[in-house]
């Protein structure tokens, strides 16, 4: 006959086991009220779509009730576009085409898109840069010239050729890839390029020229900027410190930022806990996107903003005690 002594060993695991399992359905319950949110990002392969995956870790670590994920997508038109028909509830933009989107101008022309803005955390300005010994040394000195205005069918290169335009420059203009144009620089077949900025460094293909052909940037006068400012208030106007590294001195270009925008049925109090999340934050978005280091996301917003920000961001950037802007609180 076996004895009690030994059956009761068997009783408290069982009772643990139950235990446990009447946790885990009670925090799957807790977790299946949480609300679920997805983010629109961009390739996988990009440095942006890691910043996002960062994003998400902070707010499902910070935002109670909040449960992120984020999804691949086509980056800026596609992320408003599935933001219109509810597929994400937030994602990245670029400050200029989110204009557009507000707008209804540009490729949203008729059709606008009533997104707003969560935060900024990258600006992008937008560098000329030409071979030292082409003698250029002003943007109307590209008239004529073999330049490329950035990569084949990227933003960089449409809104380049729109300031041309509106400059009333004309370069000779020789499309392609940024390998090819890197290529056709060292051997002196284009001045030079547009080019994106790594924040407010030179990207990688621009040190690589740099590195055996010395280069400068063409940065914008007082009157170019005026015109900038007043036909194209979707761009900043932005203030690039010198690269003692180069030894380029400062200059000053045109720009977007680089943020999150949300879809306008995103509730105020979920925007708020979001973007004080983010804004708050001062390891994980920098671990992945080093562009994020050091900066103050909710003044970088408010600089360089040029459309409405959502209701939820307002509160937080005036919390803050910051200066928002009528035109970007939508009043």
């Amino acid at each position: 006959m076996t004895s009690i002594k030994k059956e009761f060993p068997l009783v408290k695991p069982l009772a643990m086991s139950l235990c446990i399992a009447a946790l885990a359905l009670a925090h799957g319950a807790a977790n299946a009220q949480d609300k679920k949110l997805l983010i629109g990002t961009t390739s996988s392969s990009s440095s942006h779509y890691g910043y996002f995956v960062a994003v998400s870790q902070v707010i499902n670590k910070n935002v109670k009730g909040v449960d992120t994920s984020v999804v691949e997508t086509g980056a800026t038109m596609d992320n408003l576009r599935r933001l219109e028909r509810r597929q994400v509830d937030f994602g990245l933009v670029t400050t200029n085409v989110i204009h557009h989107a507000n707008a209804g101008t540009g490729d949203f022309a008729g059709k606008p898109v009533g997104s707003r803005l969560l935060w900024i955390y990258s600006i992008a300005p937008q560098n000329a840069v030409v071979r030292k010994d082409s003698g250029v040394t002003a943007l109307t000195g590209l008239q004529g010239r073999k330049f490329n205005t950035g990569l084949k069918g990227s933003a960089t290169e449409k809104t380049s050729d729109a300031v041309f335009a509106l400059l009333g420059i004309k370069p000779d203009v020789v499309r392609g890839s940024t390998g090819e144009i890197v290529d056709a620089m060292k051997d002196n077949r284009v001045v030079g390029y547009v080019k994106s900025g790594a924040g407010v460094k030179l990207d990688a293909s621009t040190r690589e020229i740099a590195t055996f052909t010395p280069v400068s940037i063409l940065g914008l006068d007082a009157a170019q900027k005026a015109k900038i400012g007043d036909a194209m208030p979707e761009l900043s106007i932005v203030e690039v410190p010198a690269d003692a590294n180069t030894g380029i001195p400062t200059y000053t270009t045109w720009g977007f930022g680089v943020g999150a925008a949300a879809s306008p049925e995103l509730d105020e109090q979920t925007a708020y806990a979001i973007v004080k999340a983010v804004c708050e934050d001062k390891e994980a978005q920098a671990a992945a996107f080093g562009e994020v280091a050091g900066v103050d996301i909710a003044e970088m917003t408010i600089k360089y903003a040029a459309s409405p920000l959502h209701p939820g961001a307002v509160r937080y950037f005036r919390e803050r005690g910051l200066q928002v802007p009528a035109r970007l609180s939508g009043q």
